[in-house]
């Protein structure tokens, strides 16, 4: 199958969160097994330094953005048999200090930004020599691609467009912006409705690739189901509800090949499920490295996350002033809001032996802190997937999760299975019921034979990308069957002719 994907993040070049991770290696996967893959993604600062093979595609853009025109270039890398990554370079837009964000705020020409990156990848799909057969984009930085591709398929003499497939990733993010903001996709305004882009009178980024494309997927099967609700809709649900037969949840995968225990640089020592031994003193390494009480005995719990209310660090902190007069220690890596960053620096000044506090990013300290820690919280308010509780899984590390999306799909609690227990859950969105959680944790804890159980039991756990890939496929295939986009009628009403 040929295959572009379009991501506005993509590891190891660029990485906000787990988006660049899932398309990097559902990307590598995918060609590994033999399909011809392209992945388009902007040309971030620093890329070109960092990746010396990077070298110019003999392609030009010149794009409409509104009333004005936008140019930019094309840089390509091979960093694998099958597998292409076209950079989309525009300086003016990409080369920035950070990739949507800037000091706690979104960049002010974000619509610009990715309304030019959409319309290069529909371009660069177009012309491309391979010919994509499919289009799968991500999020809402892409999702106006599925409708530019309908639009040049109805008017513009595309013969044999590809198809479309959109992940949502995260429902909460969605690209809204100003109804002025359509004139820069330079489509004609039958588009700009209820059933279309519009949003309450504005722009819906996320909401078009909803309504255009051909098959939807989102990152886990409770979240797909979770979206279609008022509750966890963000205001889309009732579109959701109309697409549902062509929304699937497929589960991320996790890249062992990066992820692993046994060969892996960020380590000081390997360990396995067979022999746990340097698990321990990877844990002493750990509590030495950030300023802890180095004692095997003492429980480690840990935290890997964006500092935002989505992912629960309001009853997380509330059950840490709680829990910490146990016998207990607290490592922390992570940044956002300034307030939480406050909140965990207070804690850590309130208990100095117990909590350590790294406000930033580091992948090499994330894997040590990984394989150091012995329980991971991941107390989410919403979690659409989640990777840290699968990382944590492999690295022998007890995830403490709630119950919801992603989350309660790939941890399993005594009381879901008795025998293949691999974590703790709890459902209840508050502090007590965390704490609680944390107190199942120390008696675990507590219970050496119960405790190499469930690590094992995680360890074993396989959320390898291979069977993801093959979920994707499938959803591809089922793709190629709806009606050709040529087909539609300039007008068709979006949701219709589609499946």
């Amino acid at each position: 199958m040929r295959i572009l994907v379009v991501s506005s993040e993509l590891h190891p070049y660029s990485k906000s969160g787990g988006l660049a991770d899932m398309v990097g290696a559902l990307a590598k996967t995918l060609a590994a097994e033999g399909h011809q893959v392209g992945v388009v993604t902007p040309l971030y600062r620093g890329i070109r330094e960092k990746f010396p093979g990077i070298e110019p595609f003999d392609w030009v853009l010149d794009l409409p953005l509104g009333s004005a025109r936008a140019q930019g270039g094309v840089f390509v890398l091979k960093p694998a048999e099958n597998l292409t990554i076209y950079f989309i370079d525009q300086p003016a837009f990409f080369d920035r200090a950070s990739l949507y964000t800037e000091r706690g705020a979104d960049y002010a020409d974000n619509a610009e930004r990715f309304t030019f990156f959409s319309k290069a990848a529909v371009n660069l799909a177009r012309y491309l020599p391979w010919q994509p057969e499919l289009l799968h984009v991500h999020d809402w930085q892409a999702g106006l691609v599925p409708l530019f591709v309908r639009e040049q398929a109805a008017r513009d003499g595309w013969i044999n467009p590809p198809h479309t497939c959109l992940t949502i990733h995260n429902l909460a993010y969605q690209g809204v912006f100003p109804a002025s903001a359509y004139a820069l996709t330079n489509l004609p305004p039958m588009y700009f409705n209820a059933e279309g882009v519009e949003f309450y009178t504005f722009m819906n980024c996320l909401k078009a690739g909803i309504e255009f494309s051909d098959v939807l997927t989102t990152v886990s099967p409770r979240y797909a189901r979770e979206i279609t609700t008022e509750q966890f809709g963000c205001g889309l649900d009732g579109v959701l509800r109309r697409r549902q037969a062509a929304l699937v949840g497929i589960l991320n995968g996790v890249d062992y090949e990066e992820w692993n225990t046994t060969a892996n640089p960020h380590l000081p020592k390997p360990f396995s499920a067979d022999d746990v031994s340097g698990k321990t003193e990877d844990k002493l390494a750990l509590q030495k490295e950030v300023g802890l009480s180095i004692d095997p005995n003492i429980p480690l719990f840990a935290t890997v996350t964006r500092l935002v209310d989505q992912k629960g660090v309001d009853i997380q902190l509330g059950a840490l002033n709680e829990m910490l007069a146990a016998n207990m220690q607290f490592v922390l890596l992570g940044s956002g809001s300034p307030a939480y960053e406050q909140a965990y620096n207070d804690l850590q000044r309130r208990f100095p032996s117990k909590v350590a506090v790294n406000i930033g990013f580091d992948q090499a300290l994330s894997h040590r802190i990984e394989a150091g820690a012995d329980f991971f919280l991941m107390p989410s308010r919403f979690e659409p997937c989640g990777l840290n509780q699968m990382y944590s899984q492999r690295y022998g590390t007890i995830p403490i999760v709630r119950r919801t999306g992603g989350l309660d799909d790939s941890v399993t609690d005594l009381t879901d299975n008795e025998e293949r227990a691999d974590g703790i859950k709890f459902s209840e969105y508050s502090s007590r019921a965390l704490a609680k959680a944390v107190r199942k944790a120390l008696v675990l804890f507590s219970d050496a034979e119960l405790l190499a159980f469930y690590r094992r039991n995680a360890m074993l756990a396989d959320f390898s990308w291979e069977r993801t890939a093959e979920d994707y496929i499938r959803v591809y295939e089922e793709a190629l069957f709806a009606p050709p986009l040529s087909d539609h009628a300039p007008g068709i009403l979006p949701g219709q002719g589609v499946r």
